[in-house]
């Protein structure tokens, strides 16, 4: 299928290269925002879960699918569980009780701090010369292998443990740096002076386990069908629609029980990333992929998203729409989209001067298409020349807001008619709207903030958080009523790299790909998911899945009768036994325990209590 793609897509530009109508352009230079940065992905939530974003006024709850920029901070209440995407197969889980916040995020070092609480990091892939590092109040923990690697904390004391093969290095406050080798823990207690002492790693715990088991799925060669395996956010579309092959576009993938006059990009909001400017944020939980990277085309009656050829490294992008102005006809002025049809330029509205405004194609494999005709990559391309978008002219698919109301919330879209679409013309460059404090918020309100010594905790880093106030004041953005970090982390050496040669699991690119990475050929991984027999609880929050916040009718769950594949992962985080709870605590002062969920009635399941369906297959033991 993938030769046969490519085949076509050789010929289509053969024939527009040598026909009359092609325009006369060459790649424009990327910036490092657009070319080495995929952001982290808020890619799962369950339970109660608040997000901060630097410029916003107070915390709003956390939605899934959010890209994170450095700043950004997580909070999980007590039945809550986050999980943050890295790499295409590398991982970092918050449990009950946790803030986690990112301070830096670039093409090969991600930094964490975690003030309270647990964490997990689940590498299953990490290439030579990129680290993970997780910081605490007592330690920096470096992380440049695979592995599986668990850190907990208490009010003075942070213990970390490295499983299946993995090592880190740990650099407390003072002292020296420590090595926790496979199967080890280490212990720190104080800052100042720390007592350090190793020992054997204890048991993995049944949130480790889940951990094992979730990531097993995510990473489920099948679950990276007709798109890159370097691609976030696949898996969901595994369960929430259906592949078919269209002739002029290939595989393209249609959501499952779209409810009539659905367009894309009318359920969901605009948020202001510190990086990217302006993002579209879906309800969806399929949300991810289809917004970020390919192409939205309108065929036979339905809307699908057409991923174009596969590429080994997929290129993100805050969203990839036009935007369209017109003439002032109302007190306000309104601000319109639509999606990009298949192959057209994205016109950036983010990154740096020489690059904003100027056609980009940037991880699009497919053919390059300008004004509804192919043309070649060398060609010039002028974007005052662009005046042909083909989705434009798709009846309903033109949707805007009142410029006083975007970025301001959920999206309440309204349709443009057929004749009001006519006097629409693109935006070629900067949007000419300010960012609010609504505009860095995932969502309405949280009820639910960190405790203030949480907030309030400093770390020990080897680096210093990346910090974007300068970039946000600029757009008018203040800081907040309440920061949720006070203190500056203890900055300290940072450790030698040691180049470990460890052969990938499988053929797929590595995580966090870089400028200059060749073309390998995509061959089955051997599938590390455990054995799940009949269907197990899909992953996603617990309540049912995501409902357009504009009061749209929601879409409904899939209809397998409709020829739907579904799948299903594991079942959610399972609560924090007080056993448990003592076995991963490290010495000194121990937490409050969690409440638990109430006792399940006669004959009912943990998960059935919850609001998820039963597992109906026995887990795999985790890999150590």
């Amino acid at each position: 299928m993938v030769n046969r793609r490519v085949v076509v897509a050789f010929l289509i530009l053969a024939i527009a290269v040598s026909g009359p109508g092609a325009i006369p352009a060459a790649d424009p230079p990327a910036p490092e925002q657009s070319g080495e940065i995929t952001p982290t992905r808020v890619s799962y939530l369950y339970g109660e879960v608040s997000f901060w974003r630097t410029g916003a006024q107070e915390w709003a709850e956390a939605k899934a699918n959010t890209p994170l920029a450095p700043g950004d901070v997580l909070y999980t209440g007590a039945d809550g569980n986050a999980e943050l995407q890295i790499g295409p197969r590398a991982f970092v889980r918050a449990g009950n009780g946790t803030q986690i916040g990112l301070d830096n995020d670039e093409a090969d070092f991600v930094q964490f701090r975690v003030t309270a609480g647990q964490a997990a990091i689940d590498v299953r892939e990490i290439p030579a010369g990129h680290t993970v590092e997780i910081d605490t109040p007592n330690a920096a923990f470096t992380i440049d292998r695979k592995g599986y690697y668990h850190v907990d904390l208490s009010e003075d004391t942070t213990s970390f443990r490295a499983h299946r093969g993995g090592s880190a290095t740990a650099t407390p406050a003072s002292g020296a740096a420590a090595t926790v080798g496979p199967n080890q823990q280490i212990v720190i207690a104080g800052a100042e002076a720390p007592n350090v002492e190793t020992s054997a790693a204890p048991p993995l715990s049944s949130w480790d386990r889940w951990n094992n088991q979730r990531t097993a799925y995510l990473i489920q060669p099948t679950n990276a069908q007709n798109v890159s395996p370097a691609m976030y956010g696949t898996e969901e579309l595994a369960q929430h629609g259906t592949w078919r092959t269209e002739e002029s576009y290939g595989p393209v993938w249609q959501p499952a029980n779209a409810p009539p006059g659905w367009v894309p990009y009318s359920t969901g909001r605009w948020i202001w990333d510190p990086r990217f400017g302006w993002t579209w944020l879906d309800a969806a939980p399929w949300g991810w992929a289809p917004y970020h990277y390919g192409r939205w085309v309108f065929v036979r009656g339905y809307w699908g998203w057409a991923p174009g050829p596969v590429v080994v490294r997929p290129v993100y992008a805050p969203a990839l729409v036009v935007f369209l102005g017109g003439p002032v006809a109302v007190a306000v002025r309104p601000v319109h989209w639509a999606p990009l049809g298949w192959g057209e330029p994205v016109i950036p509205w983010w990154g740096r001067p020489g690059f904003v405004g100027v056609a980009w194609w940037g991880g699009w494999g497919g053919p390059r298409v300008v004004n509804n005709v192919v043309v070649n990559r060398t060609t010039t391309v002028n974007v005052t020349n662009i005046n042909v978008y083909s989705n434009v002219h798709v009846h309903n698919a033109v949707v805007g807001v009142p410029e006083d109301r975007f970025g301001r919330g959920a999206v309440q879209t309204t349709r443009v008619d057929d004749a009001r679409v006519r006097e629409l013309t693109p935006v070629r460059g900067p949007l000419q709207v300010k960012p609010v404090a609504a505009s860095a918020m995932s969502a309405e309100r949280s009820t639910l903030t960190p405790p203030a010594a949480a907030r309030e905790r400093t770390v020990v880093a080897t680096r210093t958080p990346r910090d974007f106030s300068p970039t946000l004041r600029a757009q008018g953005l203040g800081a907040g009523r309440e920061a949720p970090q006070a203190a500056s982390p203890r900055i300290v050496p940072a450790p030698k790299r040691t180049v470990v040669a460890t052969p990938p699991e499988n053929q797929s690119p590595g995580q966090r790909p870089r400028a200059g990475d060749t073309p390998n050929t995509r061959r089955p991984e051997p599938s590390s998911a455990p054995s799940t027999g009949p269907a197990a609880p899909r992953p996603g929050s617990r309540a049912a899945p995501a409902q357009p916040e504009s009061g749209q009718t929601r879409r409904p769950p899939a209809d397998e009768t409709e020829g739907m594949h579904h799948k299903a992962g594991p079942p959610p985080p399972p609560p924090r036994s007080s056993a448990e709870a003592r076995q991963g605590r490290p010495h000194g002062p121990q937490q409050p325990q969690q409440p638990r969920p109430p006792e399940a009635k006669p004959g009912q399941s943990p998960q059935q209590r919850s609001g998820e369906r039963a597992p109906e297959a026995k887990e795999k033991p985790p890999e150590k």
